[in-house]
């Protein structure tokens, strides 16, 4: 009973438990007393141990930067300081991790759909098509598509059977009825992105023609402040439909996806439109929107002489014919109005003949046929003189030499993949910086198809290279 530990009693306790108790606190003091240096070399212990693990990160995070740390305060030549010259897009960090990190999180799409509002419809459709077989199945479909080779995605596939189950055998075609659809489908297809301020205005047109509606794009946070390398790099961009069909709303979710991804400010262009105003409104309004654009760069927050042109299909068309006219030796060149800085085009119309492999035998299956783009030529090009020239097929240009750097993008199922490819390889031989990239199972349209999980990795990816390029394509220097 007295050797038991002090509290271990009834309440009040016992005069053995307060002895032991007693008797424990003095041996305790005792061996304080012996060893009175014990804690205070604890404490520098502990210090010494914190230092090491300060320095060995600080080490961990010089190596992976590429900074060596040489005193406080300085860094080595290879960490360029801010300001030095360089261009540097808005947010931007010196170190490499922090590069690969954006990149791993402008594919996560956890991390993207937080930036992302989902229209109701958009959000269903896109939830059926991550079970392409079952829809399929249900459609009756047969097995993969294959052709020379490539064989069509399975959600593009589906998508393809669905569209034409539902349109049914609709003959001759309705400019006005193919607005409406097309501007009906665009709503449901793409997810909008929350992350870029939109702004509209209207600007004026070519001599003689009405103004041109504009939509200019940023991305929040961009383009803040003004010291250097504060000015964003700009892309004018063209949307597609046959310059028949399309608009701003109908491309709207693309541009906020463009400014968003390739962090330059988007300036989309809302050109006239055939049969109305056949060739060349369409060209002459995206000339007098890109010298615009030049013209009010301080206005807009643009970096002087950083200007690129993109566009999709018939927008691809206009984009290149812009890169051709404003060369110096162009046919619309003015001497305030530099070419180009890149040059995006995407699955684009450079030949109006309309005579290649791929028009042939991808004519009628996968919902851009032949038959639909014949009819988009007779309404912008009325006149078949005109299909021979530069300005309306940029690939029978005489000289392509001097051209901005080109990204080519293409589709395994598009009756204009052969345009794309032979644009690429004729810009290639004229000595133009050329990326081309030919996603084989994917159809016409793909960059506007979201709700099919695969187009919106893809859709990202080419906006994402076009921002590479155009930073890639800048004069040192020149960015003030």
């Amino acid at each position: 009973m007295d050797d038991a530990p002090a509290g271990s009693g009834p309440p009040g306790g016992t005069k053995a438990a307060k002895a032991a108790k007693a008797a424990k606190a003095a041996k305790a003091a005792k061996t304080a007393k012996a060893a009175p240096d014990s804690k205070p070399a604890t404490a520098a212990t502990r210090a010494a141990t914190t230092r090491a693990a300060a320095s060995k990160m600080t080490k961990a995070v010089a190596t992976r930067t590429g900074a060596t740390r040489v005193s406080t305060g300085t860094r080595a030549a290879s960490a360029p300081a801010v300001g030095d010259g360089r261009y540097r897009e808005p947010g931007a960090h010196t170190s490499a991790g922090s590069g690969r990190s954006r990149s791993r999180a402008l594919y996560n799409r956890r991390v993207q759909r937080a930036d992302e509002r989902w229209p109701v419809v958009a959000r269903g459709l896109a939830g059926i098509f991550r079970h392409p077989d079952l829809l399929l199945g249900l459609l009756g479909a047969g097995p993969p598509v294959e052709r020379e080779g490539r064989v069509l995605n399975r959600s593009s596939q589906a998508l393809v059977g669905t569209v034409n189950r539902l349109s049914g055998s609709a003959e001759g075609f309705d400019p006005s009825a193919m607005r409406a659809q097309s501007g009906r489908v665009a709503r449901v297809l793409m997810p909008i992105r929350t992350d870029v301020h939109v702004s509209g205005r209207v600007i004026p047109g070519p001599a003689a023609a009405p103004d041109v509606p504009i939509r200019i794009y940023r991305r929040y946070g961009s383009g803040l402040g003004a010291g250097p390398g504060s000015k964003q790099q700009a892309i004018v961009f063209f949307h597609g439909g046959g310059w028949v069909t399309g608009d701003l709303d109908t491309h709207d979710s693309l541009c906020r996806m463009l400014a968003a991804v390739s962090r330059c400010l988007v300036v989309a262009v809302g050109y006239r439109l055939a049969p109305e105003d056949p060739f060349p409104a369409a060209a002459d309004d995206a000339l007098a929107a890109y010298r615009w654009v030049h013209r009010h760069s301080g206005e807009l927050g643009i970096a002087r002489g950083q200007v690129g042109v993109m566009g999709d299909s018939a927008g691809g068309n206009l984009a290149a014919v812009v890169a051709q006219e404003t060369r110096s030796d162009g046919g619309s060149s003015q001497p305030d109005v530099p070419t180009p800085l890149a040059q995006g085009l995407v699955y684009p119309v450079v030949d109006a003949r309309l005579d290649t492999d791929s028009m042939r035998e991808m004519a009628g299956e996968f919902l851009l046929t032949r038959e639909a783009m014949e009819y988009f030529r007779q309404a912008y090009l009325p006149d078949r003189s005109d299909w021979a020239t530069a300005k309306a097929s940029p690939l029978l240009a005489p000289d392509l030499a001097g051209l901005a750097p080109a990204l080519v993008v293409t589709a395994g199922f598009d009756p204009l993949r052969d345009d794309g490819a032979n644009y690429a390889e004729a810009l290639r031989s004229a000595g133009v910086e050329v990326e081309y990239r030919c996603y084989d199972d994917q159809i016409h349209g793909f960059m506007a198809m979201g709700v099919l999980a695969d187009a919106l990795a893809l859709a990202t990816e080419v906006c994402d290279s076009m921002g590479r390029l155009m930073r890639r394509s800048a004069p040192e220097a020149s960015w003030a």
